[in-house]
């Protein structure tokens, strides 16, 4: 990831939170659309804010309010694209948009999921992507990229209509990726990133 400062489109990230357990697969709010953000309040930027923190926590590009248990529909992420820029920014109720036609151009690369977590397998994703919802005071945000980042918003977004990865592959790569996970599933316990976190502090 490049050291520059990243591009903050919509305004940094915002800061102060609680680093969370990340939830993980097989929990039920993990497998159902996310309610739609309705109250742009306090209490949403303070989710926001752990959001962050625990995203940064397990070193991962993004972060949906499913994964830390939070049946609501927004993610933040911090990722770069093929260009190596690092894009920054949140979406409340993303609405996705890939292209068609001879523009629909798959790249299959490795891709994981924090809720699943120390595995990785290939994945074909449009290479492109972009995203419409709303920032943290209902103003309209956008958000396009290639590369990594094309992948985040795609991830991100399945992510607050209940779609985990692992629903886009075929079951010998969904074998291989639950074989990976569970050789290394002691690196991380329940409570992961909080204890790691903490042990940083």
């Amino acid at each position: 990831m490049s050291d520059d400062a990243p591009r903050a489109p919509h305004g940094p990230l915002p800061t102060g939170g609680t680093v969370r357990p990340i939830t993980r697969w097989g929990t039920p709010v993990m497998h159902r659309p996310q309610a739609r953000v309705t109250s742009y309040d306090d209490d949403l930027r303070a989710l926001a804010a752990d959001m962050v923190a625990t995203m940064y926590a397990a070193d991962g590009v993004g972060l949906a309010a499913c994964q830390i248990g939070e049946d609501v529909a927004m993610f933040v992420f911090d990722c770069p694209d093929d260009d190596h820029v690092r894009t920054v920014g949140l979406v409340c109720n993303p609405v996705l948009t890939l292209p068609e036609g001879k523009d629909r151009h798959l790249e299959e690369d490795d891709e994981g999921c924090l809720s699943f977590p120390g595995a990785f397998v290939d994945c074909a994703r449009p290479d492109r992507a972009s995203v419409t919802g709303f920032g943290l005071d209902g103003e309209p945000v956008s958000f396009e990229g290639t590369g990594l980042l094309a992948r985040c918003l795609q991830h991100e977004t399945d992510h607050t209509l209940g779609t985990v990865f692992g629903d886009r592959i075929p079951t010998k790569a969904r074998k291989r990726l639950q074989k990976k996970h569970d050789e290394v599933a002691d690196e991380f316990p329940p409570d992961w990133p909080v204890g790691a976190a903490a042990a940083e502090d």
